[in-house]
């Protein structure tokens, strides 16, 4: 049990609620990665487990009307596919870290 006064425990609740937590660049870029990567993954299993017609409809719906009918390839090569993760994966880190950096660059130092 703590022993503040009322002027002491509004000081404390005043100062705890202005810290502002620095995010680690590398595993936020890390998780923004992991994340783009499992979405690609996502779209990699629509495409393998649907139909053309399916695969459209889908990522029409998703995309809020666009027409992918002239986008959406069925035959996508397996090296194909693992380039496209990884680049996705490049892109989604640099993209994290980039957000973790510039947010810590916010924080004012004490």
């Amino acid at each position: 049990m703590s022993h503040y006064s009322a002027n002491e425990f509004a000081t404390t609740i005043n100062i705890k609620t202005r810290i502002m937590y620095r995010l680690n660049v590398k595993k936020f870029g890390f998780a923004m990665g992991l994340t783009a990567t499992l979405l690609y993954a996502g779209c990699m299993i629509v495409l393998a487990t649907t139909s053309q017609e399916g695969s459209i409809t889908f990522f029409n719906s998703l995309l809020h009307g666009l027409d992918t009918t002239n986008i959406i390839r069925m035959d996508v090569p397996l090296s194909e596919a693992l380039i496209g993760i990884v680049q996705t994966f490049i892109i989604a880190w640099l993209t994290g870290a980039l957000i973790a950096a510039f947010y810590n660059a916010q924080i004012k130092r004490r």
